[in-house]
């Protein structure tokens, strides 16, 4: 019958039940099984996070789940976790060779590119079928130092989840919504439909970044292209008018 537990055992949390020597098995268990990783990655070929396809991603996760425990649970015979890792890789690679010769299979497993801003407007219909947020659209853009949405002429999102930004040439006399700085940094100053425009000026639809001028005292109408019914005031004095 095995021996209850005793809690906050010092011994037992940091060195475990396991002869001192198990330690030097670990250590030589990590290594064998890390060079043998190692030799099977370097043979499919490697890229960066930000480069991996899904069929690579579910390999990192494959993996990660096989490597680790036969470092260091001593009931784990190191030939299991080989032939696991063998597996997983073979089937990566077959998969791989597969989805590069058949098209329609290529864009059901990698999926395909998402336009998400054209002409400096949002396709914001696009971005709920993604389930991605203004938040995170916008953080991607401004680390392609866009500033409003009028210097965009278009952005997809790629396969491998980062976004590709085209700016247009006429950024200079385009208006646009206003991303910089961000709007938990300082929000520009909002209107909603239904209040008065008080002087002359542009406005945005925050939804789908369509720029609409209104006259002073004019009562602000929903967006025209999207319904919606809140918008942010396009300062003249900002880079979207310089």
């Amino acid at each position: 019958m095995d021996e209850p537990v005793v809690a906050f055992d010092l011994g037992r949390m940091v060195f475990g039940e396991a002869p001192p020597l198990f330690l030097l098995e670990i250590a030589l268990r990590t290594v064998i099984i890390y060079a043998y990783t190692l030799f099977l990655i370097r043979w499919i070929g490697s890229r960066s996070i930000g480069q991996l396809s899904l069929v690579e991603f579910l390999l990192v996760i494959a993996l990660g789940s096989a490597v680790g425990d036969a470092m260091f649970y001593p009931d784990v015979p190191l030939i299991h976790c080989m032939v696991v890792i063998t597996v997983v890789v073979l089937l990566d690679k077959a998969l791989s060779y597969i989805v590069a010769r058949n098209r329609k299979l290529e864009d059901v497993i990698e999926g395909i590119s998402i336009e998400v801003v054209r002409d400096g407007g949002i396709l914001w219909k696009a971005l709920k079928r993604m389930n991605v947020g203004h938040d995170e659209l916008f953080e991607q853009l401004r680390l392609k130092q866009v500033r409003h949405l009028g210097e965009v002429r278009a952005a997809y999102f790629e396969t491998n989840g980062l976004l590709s930004v085209f700016t247009s040439d006429d950024a200079s006399t385009r208006p646009g919504l206003v991303i910089e700085p961000p709007w938990d940094v300082s929000k520009p100053k909002e209107v909603r439909a239904g209040e008065g425009a008080g002087e002359r000026r542009r406005l945005a639809c925050v939804r789908c970044a369509e720029v609409l001028e209104v006259a002073a005292g004019e009562t602000v109408a929903p967006c025209p292209r999207c319904g919606g019914d809140v918008w942010h005031a396009v300062d003249e004095g900002s880079s979207a008018f310089r």
